[in-house]
């Protein structure tokens, strides 16, 4: 009988009688993460909790756009320093990433994903980066040539690149074909409906989008290893024109599959579960604040005690606090950095 030898693991009930769900059986990755590793960190707003973990580890954390000597934490974080291993903001979507790196390779940048607001200049493509705009287009496009350029560098030196995919949901430009982490407006910018189109990416859309990102790495750096996971933080708001609930239910789903067949496909690339340590049947509402939206800072231990063990690094002290959690802050006010998030602003206005 074919299932008459499977382990503990491939059964729901002897998982459930284990007061954890056998957390410790939950990952077997496909390549090893010796101490020293240089890892970069890049994705949603969820993986800024990801990077203070490995920071305390014996990984090597990339960080190609440090903050400037003297700036305090919470300014850094304000400006897009220190919450990826680049100044590249939140990553949401496959498609987001695939375009910053043909960017990158080919030293582009575009007048286009320039947005306004009272007279400053914010580029849109990382439009949180800088909160308070910049003086003109050129200074803008200066900065983001800039910063492709230390992208670039990054991908050559890392080792492995951690990414959380977020959203299948995204604002196109029909023009240029930009993939924006906001809607023109929401930030800066001024919404124009014939030109800004709401796409709804599906499986084959990421996939491409993902396996061609991880194909334009390894142009510079063929020996590069990629480990995946997917956000547990739910849909602020879904212009699908469906419930909110469902909209979440796909995009996670379409995301996790994909993430899953790339890991199959590609030796190179792991798939670490993330999203079924918070999210999974099992846990449910405990493993988040109370809004049901943002992770609690025990779940995320959870997740990174489960990482750290399958990967045979040693569990780093973090004195129980939330990485995303600045001084003097409390948990349930604490957030991370995310443009998605000012959406609420717009709930109940309908």
């Amino acid at each position: 009988m074919p299932y008459a030898n499977l382990p503990p693991k491939a059964f729901w009930k002897s998982c459930r009688e284990t007061a954890d769900f056998r957390m410790a059986d939950l990952h077997d990755p496909a390549f090893p993460l010796p101490a020293g590793t240089k890892v970069a960190t890049a994705g949603s707003c969820f993986a800024q909790n990801v990077r203070p973990w490995l920071e305390a580890s014996e990984l090597q954390v990339m960080d190609v756009e440090p903050a400037p000597p003297g700036m305090t934490p919470d300014v850094a974080r304000r400006f897009g320093y220190g919450l990826f291993s680049a100044r590249y903001g939140n990553i949401y979507t496959a498609r987001q990433l695939r375009l910053m790196i043909e960017d990158c390779m080919d030293d582009r940048t575009d007048a286009n994903a320039v947005w306004d607001r009272d007279g400053r200049r914010y580029d849109a493509l990382r439009p949180g980066v800088e909160p308070e705009g910049l003086a003109s287009v050129e200074e803008v496009l200066f900065h983001r040539r800039a910063h492709l350029r230390q992208v670039r560098r990054l991908f050559r030196r890392s080792q492995v690149i951690v990414f959380t995919l977020g959203l299948t949901e995204a604002w196109v430009d029909a023009t240029s074909g930009h993939a924006y982490p906001s809607p023109p407006g929401i930030i800066a910018g001024r919404f124009d409906p014939a030109r800004h189109q709401f796409v709804n990416f599906g499986f084959s859309d990421v996939k491409a989008d993902l396996k061609a990102a991880i194909d334009l790495m390894r142009v510079d750096n063929p020996d590069l290893k990629v480990i995946l996971t997917v956000s547990p933080v739910p849909l602020t708001a879904t212009a699908s024109g469906g419930h909110v609930l469902s909209a979440t239910t796909y995009s996670k789903s379409v995301l996790r599959a994909v993430a899953g067949e790339i890991a199959a496909e590609d030796t190179g690339v792991d798939y670490f579960p993330a999203y079924e340590i918070i999210a999974g049947t099992p846990f449910g509402a405990d493993r988040y604040k109370s809004n049901l939206r943002d992770v609690t800072a025990s779940a995320v231990a959870e997740v990174m005690k489960v990482f750290f063990a399958a990967y045979g690094l040693t569990l780093p002290e973090m004195s129980g606090a939330a990485p995303a959690i600045l001084p003097g802050q409390d948990e349930d006010d604490a957030i991370a950095i995310c443009e998605d998030a000012l959406l609420d602003a717009f709930a109940g206005r309908g």
